[in-house]
């Protein structure tokens, strides 16, 4: 990895890429610390020192926009609210005629979907810094914290609007910032700003638990915590490398007096088919019934029961069985909308293409969903695992919830990395390639 950075600075073009990525993450960073207009930034500060290392209930949506939102800053929302309108879009274009046919338009059909997809950004944008708003002024943001009530001095109407405004504004922004990445720069640009996001809060974690740990004062927490990360990130890039390659074999087309075809191919089918979707998925789920409780008012026994269960996360054996539970049902259900083996086969078949052994057409679209339940099967463990293992243990640290090394988060660091170096090794790869010269 180190090596394709080296020589991607090395190449005139790929350098201008990589620093010019480097100066949108600059700018992205800095406008994570600058507050929006009406917030008190010393009663914000008092109580994000005085919260505890698990930030309950915001605590992922906190970690998607590198701590900016229990500082209520202008990047509050992060990339969270694209997140979301691009899961929605994807699930939608399943459910409804006119999105799937956009979709097979090609480029003309993508841009049009693209563009759908930041209408509802900037939607559920206005959504959720209208709740973060009520939120922080009903002083629930950071609960337990005795100045929490005046994070919001000035509660009138035009304060809340221009709160609301200056937080939609920063999500375009945000949003503006990833395209320029992915147009000029290198790579995804929401993946590389959601990495960036997930990489600012893990110096202060380490440290978080150093500062907590007993032994050797601090260090031998510190190194296990290391060590352990070391060896789960291990784990992670052997299973999301790993895949079931279907070998395709294509028949000789005379066209003319030319022959066509004839080759040996194979189709790639990933272990973890689903990404982190499905983790996401479940998390967010769990979040409702908590934060229904948390804005309930009086002590009803359905109330104390999802505070008790559901809140606490990696202590609740019911917290615990239901999130891995929905992490394998989202395993499923998402690749079982994201890879369609019908239409699979029929493109196989219309170019003349076939799985030795296996008849083209009905047999082969059986023959993929077969193959693809039998591998979905242990990516969905292994997701569950991965989400629940390091979080449980990391606990007995002290450690955050959404600490870097767990679950969702080493998730997402490593897969967006092996993204980052593959994109730029194939840039490298076109620029040095020699071809027939030699």
């Amino acid at each position: 990895m180190l090596t394709a950075f080296a020589r991607a600075f090395r190449t005139p073009d790929l350098r201008k890429k990589l620093l010019f990525t480097l100066g949108i993450i600059v700018v992205y960073r800095v406008g994570t610390h600058i507050p929006i207009p009406g917030v008190s930034y010393k009663a914000v500060q008092q109580c994000m020192d005085e919260a505890s290392a698990n930030q309950g209930l915001f605590g992922l949506v906190n970690m998607f926009s590198g701590g900016a939102l229990l500082q209520i800053t202008i990047f509050a929302l992060g990339i969270m609210p694209y997140i979301t309108a691009s899961i929605i879009l994807q699930l939608l274009t399943v459910v409804i005629p006119r999105l799937e046919a956009l979709k097979k338009e090609g480029q003309a059909g993508t841009t049009k979907i693209t563009q759908y997809t930041r209408y509802l950004t900037v939607a559920l944008a206005v959504l959720q810094g209208t709740g973060l708003v009520a939120t922080a002024r009903s002083g629930a943001l950071f609960s337990g914290c005795p100045v929490a009530n005046g994070i919001v001095p000035d509660q009138s109407i035009f304060t809340t609007i221009t709160m609301v405004v200056c937080m939609t504004a920063g999500t375009c922004v945000v949003m503006w910032l990833g395209e320029l990445i992915t147009d000029r720069g290198i790579g995804n640009g929401m993946s590389i700003l959601m990495f960036i996001s997930i990489a600012a809060t893990f110096p202060s974690a380490l440290w978080a638990i150093k500062k907590q740990g007993t032994l050797a004062g601090g260090w031998i927490e510190f190194g296990t915590v290391i060590l352990v990360g070391l060896v789960m990130v291990a784990l992670v890039v052997f299973v999301e490398q790993a895949q079931r390659r279907i070998p395709v074999q294509y028949a000789k087309r005379m066209i003319g007096r030319r022959s066509y075809g004839g080759t040996s191919t194979y189709i790639p089918l990933k272990v973890n088919q689903a990404g982190v979707i499905p983790v996401i998925f479940a998390s967010s789920l769990l979040y409702i019934p908590a934060l229904v409780a948390q804005f309930a008012g009086g002590n009803s026994g359905w109330k104390s029961w999802i505070e008790q269960n559901l809140t606490k996360q990696g202590e609740s054996p019911v917290y615990i069985v239901l999130y891995f539970l929905l992490i394998v049902f989202f395993a499923f259900f998402y690749v079982a909308i994201s890879f369609n083996p019908e239409e699979v086969a029929d493109n196989m078949k219309k170019y003349g293409g076939f799985i030795p052994g296996i008849r083209a057409g009905r047999p082969t679209a059986e023959y993929l969903s077969y193959v693809l339940n039998r591998i979905t099967w242990p990516g969905s463990l292994y997701l569950g695992l991965i989400a629940l293992v390091p979080t449980m243990a990391l606990v007995g640290f002290g450690a955050s919830q959404n600490f870097p090394f767990g679950g969702t988060s080493i998730l997402i660091i490593v897969g967006v990395g092996l993204e980052t170096v593959k994109q730029i090794e194939s840039q490298l790869q076109q620029r040095n390639y020699e071809g027939f010269l030699r």
